[in-house]
């Protein structure tokens, strides 16, 4: 039985497509140098289609799929791209037809059994499996104090509101199974400069804020806000976050 979509992302899906920062694209060469032929690619969970983007850099056709239709409705457009509201265990594509899989930040939502059936199922022998995701953020030294405000307010609100998966992410997919040829991958990081009400709208593409917001109204929000313009000092100030992506990469046999 198919593990039943928990749909936490439609309703900030246009906070989602606004707001999230972007991948390296160091990180989509990389991809495309581990397959043998760059030909087709799933993007499962994709989103508004942030990593089948960069993808069209690399591979002749991506198919990119998500369970919520409204995701995909934010989604970029491109030629080399062909979007389809699927869920990550049952996907309609062909046996043995795809050379990359890659799943960005959604892996710890899905049946891993079912969904590496459905991998073994589509991927062509020797294909690569990239699952990877990004938690806490890095600020340069002089914003330590910065830092530390932010960290605490999404540490409680993920400990009162995150959903049980997201610990699969905070402990950075080493504890999920992971049944493939493991590679070792470099490490890549994400980096965005953002002024304070850029930031917010990030805030705001968070499942556990939205939940937050949900349960206690905008409250909380508000009274962060009020703390944050003291911290952050002059809002149209530039600060650069970094946030190193966690990583698994595996052959296919």
């Amino acid at each position: 039985m198919v593990k039943q979509f928990k749909d936490y992302f439609s309703k900030q899906a246009d906070n989602y497509a606004n707001y999230r920062p972007h991948y390296p694209e160091a990180l989509f060469e990389y991809l495309a140098t581990q397959v043998t032929e760059c030909k087709a690619a799933w993007d499962c969970a994709t989103g508004n289609g942030q990593v089948a983007l960069g993808l069209t850099s690399y591979f002749q056709k991506i198919y990119a799929t998500d369970a919520s239709e409204k995701q995909i409705s934010y989604a970029f457009h491109h030629d080399k791209i062909k979007y389809s509201v699927a869920v990550a265990e049952k996907v309609g594509l062909a046996n043995k037809s795809i050379d990359l899989i890659t799943v960005a930040e959604a892996v710890h939502w899905f049946n891993l059994e079912q969904f590496y059936q459905e991998v073994q199922r589509i991927s062509k022998p020797g294909g690569i499996i990239a699952i990877w995701g990004y938690w806490y953020f890095h600020l340069l030294r002089e914003e330590e104090h910065l830092k530390q405000m932010l960290r605490d307010f999404l540490t409680t609100v993920f400990d009162q509101f995150g959903a049980e998966e997201i610990k699969l992410l905070i402990q950075k997919y080493q504890t999920i199974p992971f049944p493939f040829a493991e590679l070792k991958t470099p490490l890549f990081t994400m980096e965005c400069q953002w002024n304070m009400e850029e930031f917010l709208g990030y805030l705001n593409s968070v499942s556990a804020v939205q939940k937050m917001i949900s349960v206690q109204s905008h409250e909380p929000m508000l009274e962060f806000s009020k703390r944050l313009v003291k911290a952050w000092g002059d809002p149209e100030r530039k600060i650069l976050f970094q946030w190193p992506l966690h990583m698994r990469v595996g052959r296919i046999n």
